[in-house]
């Protein structure tokens, strides 16, 4: 990927860069896979962060880390090797006095849709584990006011009673990031895996919502249970538990469309 876009002096309420698609991001059919989407949302707002003066390091002196909570993805295209990409991010402020809002938008140069994203994060401190207050923040951040990509709220996710099939994973090195934890982007290419090679070849996602719960740590499984919900054909509900400490790690509704 290519990041061709640098920080200046003034403030950018609104972050842009650019990208290209790479071979190692993309499956069997040439399209860009959903976890390296989400992989991109993830630089962005690692560089964003930085030029507002609230990324991992700076947080880190004051024991303070962002911990992305929820994540609400649509899908309208799925672009080919060396396809550009424009991503952009920005914050939208807070809700319920807690949670920090980030949104996403990534189109290719021609300016079509390719994703939109919402984003829920919450501070935490290092130490305690525990939340805290974004007053606890010694900056402040733009809030971007009226500006969202999708009119939708990230709510809390609701399940069937029974679920139809189990996959498990293991923690291991090329699951974890920099906090020492699996990265969220995993979880990604988890759900996916858990799809036999012959549903990609007919369908991709159409959105997709996660939730996070529990950190998942090095050496510990999970158990991801999943079913179609019967009231909505297409539609899938899944619930991943930690099978170390039975903790639910994450929670996640998503839906397909016919591969294009």
């Amino acid at each position: 990927m290519l990041s061709i876009r640098e920080s200046t002096l003034a403030q950018q309420t609104i972050w842009q860069e650019n990208f290209e698609v790479r071979s190692h991001e993309t499956d069997f059919a040439l399209r860009w896979k959903p976890a390296a989407i989400l992989r991109v949302m993830e630089e962005i707002t690692v560089h964003h962060s930085f030029h507002l003066g609230v990324d991992y390091y700076s947080l880190k002196e004051m024991n303070l880390a962002w911990i992305l909570v929820r994540t609400k993805v649509r899908f309208y295209e799925f672009p080919s090797v060396g396809a550009r990409i424009i991503a952009q991010t920005w914050p939208r402020g807070w809700q319920q006095k807690i949670f920090g809002m980030r949104d996403y938008s990534l189109a290719n140069e021609k300016g079509k849709s390719v994703a939109h994203a919402t984003t829920a994060w919450l501070l935490v401190n290092t130490k305690t584990r525990k939340f805290v207050k974004p007053e606890t923040l010694s900056v402040s951040l733009p809030d971007n006011e009226g500006k969202f990509i999708l009119d939708e709220t990230l709510d809390k996710l609701t399940h069937p009673t029974g679920f139809s099939k189990e996959h498990v994973f293991e923690a291991r090195y090329s699951s974890l990031d920099l906090m020492g934890h699996v990265n969220n982007t995993q979880y990604i290419d988890w759900l996916c895996d858990c799809f036999p090679v012959s549903f990609w070849r007919k369908y991709q996602f159409e959105w997709l919502q996660i939730n996070y719960s529990n950190e998942v740590r090095p050496e510990e499984s999970i158990n991801i249970e999943m079913t179609e919900l019967a009231d909505q054909p297409g539609v899938f509900s899944a619930v991943a538990t930690n099978l170390t400490n039975h903790l639910v790690a994450f929670e996640g509704q998503f839906a397909f469309k016919q591969a294009s």
